[in-house]
């Protein structure tokens, strides 16, 4: 087969892309759900799986409805939920959001789940949402930021607040990868970032994004970036490298200097 420098296959269409993601993210769910790293039994214990960042940086009230792009199995949306929001969670895997509704309805937080690709996403009812949320690992896995950014403006009412947790670009051109996207993505074989990773191995597709790239998709889409924000460190040990210097902060030495590893956005739709 004939491939790019990136890995990636010639005459192969985003749609082809998606299904391959698919695919990964589905043995992913699987096993991100039994391992260590997530620790559902914790979660239904009564710890929440929402990290520092988001927590000190984005205060919804109790009732608000928020939108959760690309939630995976839904630990991060049912945590808002046990917070007091009106949740709904959407991701492109449907195993994921089979787990996502079995942990609902195990742990007795209800919250809406939707499997949907979130390029494609509308929403069904007439309300729009207080808050869109997204966080680690999520751009990565889109090729067009346009759509995503127009995705996020529709779902949102106005004067709403879009939060995202993202990490760093910077950890891709330390990582031996590039910085600016070249639109075709990156395709490997690859485990996952959980001590049981390993059973979850797939032929992935991802997509480099500056962060200039999230905040002119945001800004274009109608959204007011009103923070911005880096962090030196991450809440996962889910990097090559990383040392914990303090409780639950990774941080990764580069050359002497320390590598941003999380950058955040809040924005708000006119």
């Amino acid at each position: 087969m004939e491939t790019t420098d990136t890995g990636a296959p010639i005459n192969v269409t985003t749609e082809d892309w998606f299904e391959l993601n698919r695919a990964g993210w589905d043995r992913r769910a699987t096993a991100h759900f039994d391992s260590r790293f997530y620790d559902v039994p914790g979660f239904l214990g009564g710890a929440s799986s929402l990290c520092e960042i988001e927590l000190g940086e984005l205060h919804p009230k109790a009732g608000d409805r928020l939108l959760h792009l690309q939630c995976h199995f839904g630990l991060d949306t049912l945590s808002w939920a046990r917070e007091g929001l009106d949740c709904t969670g959407v991701d492109l895997s449907p195993v994921a959001i089979d787990l996502a509704r079995k942990l609902s309805a195990q742990s007795g937080i209800p919250a809406r789940f939707i499997c949907a690709n979130v390029l494609d996403y509308e929403r069904d009812d007439a309300e729009p949402y207080d808050i869109v949320f997204t966080s680690y690992g999520a751009v990565c896995w889109l090729p067009d930021l346009a759509r995503w950014a127009s995705v996020i403006s529709s779902s949102l009412a106005s004067g709403g607040t879009f939060y995202m947790a993202e990490f760093h670009p910077a950890i891709d051109l330390v990582s031996g990868y590039g910085y600016f996207n070249r639109g075709l993505p990156d395709v490997e074989d690859e485990g996952s970032y959980t001590e049981n990773g390993a059973d979850a191995r797939a032929r992935l597709a991802v997509w480099v994004h500056p962060m200039a790239d999230v905040c002119n998709a945001l800004i274009s889409a109608g959204i007011v970036v009103e923070q911005l924000n880096e962090f030196p460190f991450s809440p996962w040990n889910c990097f090559e490298g990383l040392v914990e210097r303090e409780p639950g902060r990774y941080y990764l030495d580069h050359q002497g200097h320390d590598v941003p590893l999380v950058y955040s956005i809040r924005g708000r739709k006119q």
